[in-house]
């Protein structure tokens, strides 16, 4: 059973990967307890484990040992399509690589987020556009959007439906101190509202915004 109260949890993960004869252990008995209210920042060097543990605490990836719950909801071992499931309704993604589609409007994409987790819900679509600062570049095509436009758009589809937690990989990583802020401001507002969220990230500026900050090297969390 997961931790009363955690919306995202994981227990002892483990995670290898082979090259020839060669065996890499990306994640070394991981465990990392997420509630409400918070927002962590995960932080060390290119290749300590940051993106691997992203990816399988949202079961993008699966684990080689260990449990990963979500909002009480046990996401390890189970199939791609329950995992999925839980994916869309429960976490909200947002990456550096971005999670717009290019063919599909501001509001496309947002509404194709909430089709997948089965909540089509256009009120709530449009009310999340407008919580952005968006609502007037809805029908906008992705390519048409500034910088900042584009960081708040991806972070409207992560919000599409109402998420527990929003897991993100880099999120500001190309963007200038201003719109940096602005995201951060953001993801800082949702955890008034009692969501949380985990941000991986090489950022001292999301590192000062966070109210927790945990350190990983060679694939484990360090003191």
């Amino acid at each position: 059973m997961s931790t009363v109260g955690a919306v995202l949890e994981a227990r002892h993960l483990y995670r290898f990967f082979h090259a020839g004869d060669e065996e890499v252990q990306a994640l070394r008995g991981v465990s990392l307890t997420v509630t409400p209210g918070e927002l962590v920042a995960v932080m060390g060097p290119s290749g300590s484990g940051k993106s691997t543990l992203l990816a399988c605490l949202t079961g993008i990836d699966e684990p080689d040992g260990g449990t990963v719950w979500v909002d009480g909801r046990r996401l390890s071992r189970r199939p791609e399509p329950e995992r999925a499931a839980v994916r869309a309704r429960r976490i909200g993604l947002l990456f550096q690589s971005g999670n717009l589609f290019d063919h599909l409007s501001v509001s496309g994409n947002v509404t194709l987020a909430q089709r997948v987790a089965g909540r089509p819900d256009l009120d709530r679509a449009a009310a999340v556009l407008s919580r952005l600062g968006l609502a007037g570049r809805a029908g906008a095509a992705v390519w048409e959007l500034s910088g900042g436009e584009l960081a708040r758009a991806g972070l409207a589809v992560a919000l599409a439906n109402e998420p527990a937690v929003v897991v993100a990989d880099e999120p500001t990583g190309e963007l200038d101190a201003d719109k940096e802020r602005s995201v951060l401001g953001l993801l800082q507002e949702l955890t008034t509202e009692g969501r949380a969220a985990l941000v991986a990230t090489h950022s001292h500026a999301v590192a000062e915004a966070a109210t927790r900050v945990v350190h990983m090297a060679d694939g484990a969390l360090v003191a």
